[in-house]
């Protein structure tokens, strides 16, 4: 047994998956700055952390990634420009892993890569499902925060059982999309 990695390296490839893109305009076109903020799945181009640097938006970024060769850019990155490293954190793992206790709240939450990454090899080693780690991290949004799903994945059907389950429990409420992402708010209602 070993763990489930992403043996992939994702550059930016706007045509086939604007999501981070999208996110990255929608911070613009909305303003927002200074707010904490979890991204699932970094890609080896960490355009978020780059447009967070490069419009000083200064927010606080925490992305993760299962691709070795994503996390190892992102070390060269940071090396080579320390700034980088004030507003955007990456860390290497498994989402399926995360433990709610090692995590702040966030203003904001993006989850595009739901249902993509998760198969039988997480439950080798307890691995939480797609529905455990979409409420963990719902659960680790402010009330009021905003909750982000990319309508292009592949995976997208999975991804939307989830967060209608969310709508369905009462934790989330659906805001007007933008673009490809489909954005919902974080109820007051405890997870």
């Amino acid at each position: 047994m070993s763990l489930h990695i992403w043996d992939h390296f994702w550059d930016l490839r706007v045509k086939e998956c604007p999501c981070d893109v999208h996110f990255c305009d929608w911070l613009d076109e909305n303003d927002i700055s200074g707010k904490a903020i979890f991204h699932f799945g970094t890609g080896g181009h960490h355009i978020l952390g780059l447009h967070n640097v490069e419009k000083e938006r200064k927010n606080a970024i925490l992305g993760i990634t299962a691709s070795p060769g994503e996390i190892r850019t992102y070390e060269t990155m940071i090396v080579e420009n320390p700034e980088l490293g004030w507003g955007y954190k990456a860390f290497f793992g498994d989402i399926y892993q995360l433990d709610a206790r090692l995590l702040p709240m966030f203003d904001i939450v993006t989850l595009f890569h739901v249902g993509e990454f998760r198969t039988e090899a997480n439950d080798a080693y307890g691995g939480l499902t797609d529905y455990q780690m979409v409420k963990l991290l719902v659960g680790q949004t402010k009330p009021g925060g905003t909750v982000a799903f990319y309508a292009g994945s592949y995976a997208y059907d999975i991804a939307k059982v989830q967060h209608d389950k969310m709508v369905e429990e009462g934790l989330l409420t659906p805001k007007e999309p933008y673009k490809t992402l489909p954005l919902f708010e974080r109820t007051a209602k405890p997870v």
